[in-house]
């Protein structure tokens, strides 16, 4: 397949995230967004990586809808991890105030999965990136939390905000997949499935 063949495929994304339709879109992808909503619980049985692609995996399964010839569904989940705790998203301030807290001086991991499918053909996989953060003053994670109201991502922050401007010493792993899609990975397994 040539590499402009790729790009006469639309990416039917089931995500509201705005990150990664701009992600997506800035790699040169057409998209379609669809919002199939599943209940983000699971098993306590599973630890790490499995969790989000548990999650993305059970996004793809929920999409009811059809896919054309030539489009390919996407399905993605992203968690911080501190201590094989798993971060959500933060419900209110307290609960944002006590995540950035906890990952305040420390070092963290951002796992994002995904889930594709193509015809017949679909493939999970999940990305990992090791992340370390300063510490962070109170008045810091305040100021934070107040202006930027992170409740709609894990681990209450983004790295393309303030926070991550002025917070993170160290990232080691794909900076975009703690915005919440690994998109170096995700190019490959998109040729991958086409193939």
């Amino acid at each position: 397949m040539q590499l402009s063949d790729l790009f006469d495929y639309t990416i039917v994304l089931n995500s509201r995230s705005p990150r990664r339709k701009q992600l997506l879109e800035s790699m040169g992808f057409a998209l379609r967004i669809v919002k199939a909503d599943i209940e983000e619980s699971y098993s306590k049985d599973l630890k790490n990586e499995a969790i989000p692609l548990y999650l993305a995996t059970q996004k793809g399964k929920a999409y009811k809808g059809t896919l054309a010839d030539k489009e390919i569904l996407l399905c993605s989940d992203t968690m911080v991890f501190y201590n094989n705790i798993p971060l959500g998203k933060p419900k209110n301030e307290q609960e944002a105030f006590a995540m950035l807290k906890m990952i305040s001086g420390n070092t963290h991991y951002v796992v994002s999965a995904c889930y594709i499918k193509h015809k017949d053909k679909e493939l999970s996989f999940a990305e990992k990136t090791k992340v370390k953060f300063k510490q962070l003053s109170d008045d810091e994670i305040t100021y934070y939390i107040k202006k930027y109201q992170p409740f709609d991502k894990a681990g209450a922050y983004g790295i393309q905000e303030w926070i991550g401007m002025i917070g993170i010493e160290a990232i080691e792993g794909d900076y975009y997949n703690v915005m919440g899609l690994p998109t170096v990975s995700l190019f490959a397994k998109l040729k991958e499935i086409l193939c």
